[in-house]
């Protein structure tokens, strides 16, 4: 039986979440493929998503009090991933951000109650500019940010040999969790003999921009 990084990498590339082909990425670079999980687009594609994220939180061993979805993309996930997990014994709180301040009714930018500790949910993470946010956000609310669980980690460094997962844990201290990695996507792809001409560009563009040093916040 496959693990859930490897099902959870077949159900992205079925649903075409996962394209293969050339993508200019915000970085200015040309990705040999693209992740967009906004193609998670119906009601039985976000049950099948919820419970890729729901095998990795209970993987994770992560100890959270509720979860934060930002806006707006980590908003069903949240509530679907809180669904999930539910379903499997453990009923969790979850949190989420407005764009806008509410000035009346409960107000403020917050909905849902932040008591205690947090795990941040999103699809992926570029510069890390969501998660500072949320952490931003949490922390003026009371609560406190212990880990981040994402969809997809391209392991692609930014700025410093680091990867942006990577900053988050040397800048936070709290780690960064996936349900699949680049590696996973990788060793997919090896099996197919199909994906040789896709794996040999990913793994050329790796070469230029993977990240470079290990994951740690020492």
């Amino acid at each position: 039986m496959e693990d859930f990084h490897s099902r959870f990498i077949s159900f992205a590339i079925e649903h075409q979440v996962i394209r293969f082909g050339a993508f200019k990425t915000k970085a200015g670079r040309v990705s040999p493929y693209f992740f967009n999980a906004g193609l998670f687009s119906t009601g039985a594609s976000l049950k099948a998503l919820s419970g890729f994220y729901a095998d990795a939180i209970l993987d994770s061993k992560v100890s959270f009090d509720f979860l934060y979805g930002p806006a707006y993309k980590g908003i069903p996930l949240v509530a679907g991933i809180a669904m999930t997990l539910a379903e499997r014994g453990r009923d969790v709180p979850f949190c989420y951000n407005r764009k806008e301040i509410k000035d009346h009714g409960e107000g403020g930018t917050l909905v849902g109650e932040p008591i205690g500790r947090a795990l941040i949910v999103d699809d992926v993470i570029s510069a890390g500019t969501s998660v500072r946010e949320s952490v931003a956000s949490l922390h003026a609310a009371g609560a406190t940010p212990v880990g981040v669980m994402t969809a997809l980690d391209r392991m692609e460094r930014g700025v410093t040999e680091r990867s942006a997962a990577q900053e988050v844990t040397f800048q936070y201290g709290f780690p960064v969790f996936s349900i699949a990695t680049l590696d996973h996507l990788m060793n997919y792809l090896m099996r197919d003999p199909a994906y040789a001409e896709e794996r040999k560009r990913m793994m050329e563009y790796r070469a230029l921009y993977g990240e470079g040093i290990s994951n740690s916040a020492d």
